[in-house]
């Protein structure tokens, strides 16, 4: 049964009492927002365990990876079933684990799907072929040798198609110094591969896998109609972010502090300026607290009114979604919170838009957690 839960027409919030919404390079503050008209959330399925992601079948059916390593088989009507598949390698551990998944484009005929997972010594891609209920491996690895760390910290992962067919693939800086500024290396980055061989997208800005580095932890990447790609990071005590990217772009963490000090240094800025000049400016910061903010996700589409073009974000700590109104050049204008996804369900990880045009969502509570439906409520 599904379970429906109104809330007002008018979705007005601002953000909590001393956090900022800065647009990046401006030192302004994004206002909170009304957007008018209502919003319905329905819970389609429950009983889950820290499901990381939602990818869509053509028939409307959703592969759904769980963290521990496992993945559901979920109808449109919210019935549960276990895909059978070998994930014995799966090193489900703090952070990590089995995290995003991709449904190919050609689904339909290749009924191929890509996972990212920790195993014990790296974080891999791999793909699948999907026959019934069971999923077999076919390109194992798609890539490997991300890097990972021992209770699977800034395990990043979080998977988009680009506009024009390729595998963006958001990673963390597995809370090592020098990772993010280190070209070498995969982690803190944002890489653009192609989908069937896993190597670098002719074009990419350093003749490799890398599309943009100095990131810190990326958890979300969404990806506009006109093609822009933003993301959401993870900031440390402040700051967490979201970004436009840039090809080639430096995002400015470096908690090496150039390789000077030892450790993992947090106290430096999330974009580091005064290191890096050059580095490009988070079109929104949180400031102080950070939301923990996770997978992000357009809503397209005139079934959602006003509120079409919207870049929706999900909170984990913040258990919260966040509703940002982002210009065309890709700043963000207002943020607004809706008051039925503001710690109502706990904290909130996936984000995806379904063929249905409603935004499906994930909680990340660790028991019973439930894929929820998002759409825009007509009003009469």
């Amino acid at each position: 049964m599904r379970r429906f839960v109104g809330f007002a027409a008018v979705l007005a919030a601002a953000l909590a009492a001393g956090s900022a919404c800065t647009a990046g390079g401006s030192g302004g503050s994004a206002p909170s927002a009304q957007a008018p008209g209502g919003l319905r959330v329905e819970v389609v399925a429950s009983g889950l365990t820290h499901p990381w992601d939602v990818g869509f079948l053509p028939d409307g059916r959703m592969l759904v990876p769980q963290r521990p390593g496992r993945i559901a088989l979920v109808t449109a009507d919210g019935e549960v079933s276990d895909v059978e598949a070998d994930l014995g390698d799966v090193a489900a551990r703090g952070e990590g684990g089995l995290m995003s998944l991709v449904v190919h484009p050609d689904f339909a005929t290749s009924h191929r799907f890509t996972t990212c997972f920790n195993t014990a010594s790296d974080v891999r891609l791999v793909t699948w072929e999907l026959t019934g209920s069971a999923a077999t491996r076919v390109k194992d690895p798609l890539l490997a040798g991300l890097p990972t760390a021992e209770g699977g910290r800034h395990s990043g992962c979080r998977m988009a198609l680009d506009r024009d067919g390729n595998l963006l693939v958001g990673t963390g800086d597995t809370a090592r110094a020098t990772v993010s500024q280190d070209r070498s290396s995969l982690g803190g980055k944002v890489l653009r591969v192609d989908l069937a061989t896993g190597e670098g997208v002719a074009g990419n800005p350093f003749g490799d896998r890398i599309y943009t580095y100095g990131h810190r932890n990326v958890q979300g990447v969404a990806v506009r109609q006109d093609g822009m790609v933003f993301t959401a990071e993870h900031g440390p005590d402040v700051d967490d972010e979201v970004n436009v990217l840039r090809a080639g772009g430096n995002y400015g963490w470096d908690p090496s502090r150039g390789g000077t000090v030892g450790g993992y240094d947090e106290d430096v800025p999330m974009t580091d300026l005064e290191r890096f000049p050059d580095a490009v400016p988070a079109v929104w910061s949180s400031g102080d607290p950070t939301e923990a903010i996770c997978d992000a996700a357009f809503l397209a589409g005139e079934q959602w009114g006003s509120l079409n073009g919207v870049l929706a974000v999900t909170a984990l700590k913040g258990s919260k979604l966040l509703l940002f109104t982002v210009t065309q050049e890709g700043g963000v204008h207002s943020v607004a919170i809706p008051p039925a996804l503001d710690g109502t369900h706990g904290r909130l990880r996936g984000a995806e838009q379904g063929p249905d045009g409603a935004l499906y969502l994930t909680t990340s509570n660790g028991t019973n957690d439930q894929i929820l439906r998002l759409t825009a409520r007509v009003l009469r």
